[in-house]
């Protein structure tokens, strides 16, 4: 595999603690820089684990994870954050914006763990929500509609010019009128900034948006794919 790849797993098994069974085993895919590619699975498949995997945030079994080149698990502590944040962008199901920051403080939370420097902070964040059509900037997120509060996670996840965008189920928390909408602009964001993203749903209506799609129990060689779990069912 690349190594100049924005995402590269190598060989990876996952399992929780206690268990004699792997719950992942990925022989391995990469995903190029600028790449978009939807992962596919149902509920329980271990997506989310996966991510869980690549953010750095589990510890594999074995095997390698790479993020732009550089093995994140051979990274610790402070320097594994300050890479994670510097990185790698992830939009989550729920947005996870934080309770008592302003919009505009929620994406300028984003650099604090990168190089940025800080007098350049607001005005970055500021410039990206504008992008985003975000005017109530000063707002907090409980003040905004669930689509505004989407933009905000998507202007946080793209706040350090990431070479990896990460959404998990990003469409699952807004109706079907939005949920377009909301992926229009999350794959045309990362396309403006050459960020890759790896999008993980359930959600077959997903599928006709990306020209690499792939399913997670194929990859997974711990399980023995069912009917229901190809890309699309």
């Amino acid at each position: 595999m690349t190594t100049d790849a924005a995402l590269a797993i190598e060989n990876v098994g996952f399992r929780y603690p206690g268990h004699d069974e792997w719950l992942l085993d990925i022989a391995g895919f990469a995903l190029d820089r600028g790449e978009q590619m939807l992962l596919a699975g149902r509920s329980g498949m271990g997506k989310s684990t996966l991510l869980h995997l690549v953010l750095g945030l589990l510890e594999p079994g074995r095997g390698v994870v790479r993020v732009a080149g550089t093995d994140i698990h051979a990274i610790k502590g402070a320097r594994r954050d300050h890479f994670r944040g510097a990185h790698i962008g992830m939009i989550f199901q729920t947005f996870h914006l934080l309770n008592g920051f302003t919009a505009i403080e929620n994406v300028m939370a984003a650099m604090a763990f990168s190089d940025i420097p800080k007098a350049e902070h607001r005005n970055r964040a500021r410039a990206l929500l504008d992008r985003l059509d975000i005017a109530r900037q000063d707002a907090m997120p409980d003040r905004l509609s669930v689509g505004q509060q989407q933009r905000v996670a998507v202007a946080r996840a793209l706040a350090c010019d990431p070479e990896l965008v990460l959404a998990d189920e990003p469409t699952a928390s807004l109706d079907p009128e939005n949920a377009g909408g909301a992926m229009d602009l999350i794959q045309e964001i990362c396309r403006e900034r050459g960020a890759a993203l790896l999008c993980v749903s359930h959600d077959p209506s997903l599928v006709e948006r990306f020209g690499r799609h792939e399913s997670l129990a194929e990859l997974n060689r711990a399980r023995t794919p069912q009917a229901g779990d190809a890309v699309g069912a």
